[in-house]
């Protein structure tokens, strides 16, 4: 059950090209990294033009202000599920998108099954209701 929160550019995009971004990340949640069905939390926040600082850590990537910072808390997936899951994002924003492959960086950050709540002030993993 990922969280995902996704970080753009304001005014780069229409409100309907930000869910069509939001419904390909959770395509490739789904399928790549093991998201249940009716599993979707995503916090789309845009930021104004200079706050996304991302230089390429010397790579060598040429960035754009269509840049995309995609951060996806969650808890036990593996190494290759990880893999997968930046791999599928990268070709399938471009393919769906036009987004360059260097404009999209993803964070995982882990987490456990007691760093969730989901409503009621329950944390229902811990409380055996999920």
């Amino acid at each position: 059950m990922p969280l995902v929160h996704i970080h753009v550019i304001e005014n780069r995009r229409t409100p309907e090209q930000l869910r069509h971004l939001a419904d390909v990340v959770q395509g490739v949640m789904l399928e790549h990294f093991a998201a249940p069905d009716r599993d979707r939390y995503q916090i789309i926040s845009e930021h104004k033009p200079g706050q996304i600082i991302a230089e390429d850590t010397g790579l060598g990537f040429e960035r754009t202000d269509d840049i995309v910072v995609v951060q996806v808390a969650q808890q036990g997936r593996s190494q290759e599920q990880k893999k997968a899951m930046y791999r599928a994002l990268a070709d399938r924003l471009h393919d769906e998108t036009g987004l360059a492959p260097t404009d999209v960086i993803v964070s995982v950050l882990e987490n456990t099954r007691d760093d969730w709540s989901f409503g009621n002030g329950v944390a229902q993993f811990v409380e055996g209701h999920l």
